[in-house]
């Protein structure tokens, strides 16, 4: 399970148009190899703000319950995707703009539930808002492992979208073209505790199921105090 924030189609779409030429540009050579890029599904685009993990059945009312009283604390505000960058040499994010210390606020408090309720603390990578559009396909990874260990060096990075020392970063390209990028903004009103069930949505990729819609604070509960945990 984890908590995520949704924006809209249109939002979606746009992104995906301005993701066209990047996928072009990140695409196998003329010899017919793969994309060294594996892309994720629109439909599971989402802007992830806690990653709760497999978790037991008993601890999805708890989640819910602290989830929402974290979005009652928060009135609604304005986001827009913005920028990108890359998490561990492999996971390619785009970032966020407007009021994305909202987004953050929430994401602290997303995290604070997970450990709360599951006693685990939010992976490093995860600690900011982010929206995943793709990562390193595994055929590229496993032949960086056999480059490391041969000591031949490794395809990763000196820092955000520079190609490292030994050899070339499929991600870099990505990154400097989606590094101008700014979407149309929109209005957040809710947040999601979504369960995700992998190898099961559209060409393997993980299937997105709604568990919960978390309203934001309506006018007259601007301020709360989130009363979890009891």
């Amino acid at each position: 399970m984890f908590a995520s924030i949704r924006p809209p189609d249109a939002v979606l779409h746009h992104l995906a148009g301005a993701l066209e030429a990047v996928r072009l540009g990140t695409a196998g050579s003329i010899d017919g190899a793969p994309s060294p890029v594996r892309w994720s599904p629109v439909e599971n685009w989402h802007i992830t703000l806690a990653f709760y993990g497999e978790s037991p059945d008993g601890a999805l009312h708890e989640l819910e319950d602290g989830l929402g009283a974290v979005a009652a604390a928060q009135p609604p505000f304005d986001l827009r995707l913005r920028g990108a960058g890359v998490f561990a040499h492999r996971t390619l994010w785009v970032g966020l703009g407007l009021d994305a210390d909202a987004a953050v606020r929430l994401c602290v408090g997303a995290q604070e539930v997970g450990a709360a309720v599951l006693g685990r603390a939010e992976d490093r990578e995860r600690a900011r808002p982010h929206l995943t559009v793709g990562r390193v396909a595994q055929e590229v990874r496993a032949d960086r492992t056999r480059r490391r260990r041969a000591g031949r060096g490794t395809a990763g990075t000196d820092g955000p979208g520079r190609p490292g020392r030994g050899g070339t970063d499929p991600l870099a390209g990505a990154v400097r073209a989606l590094g101008v990028y700014e979407g149309p903004a929109w209005h957040v009103e809710e947040v999601l505790l979504v369960r995700s069930e992998l190898g099961r949505g559209r060409g393997g990729s993980a299937l997105h199921t709604d568990l919960a819609r978390l309203p934001l604070a309506r006018p007259d509960r601007r301020g709360a105090v989130p009363s979890w945990p009891s």
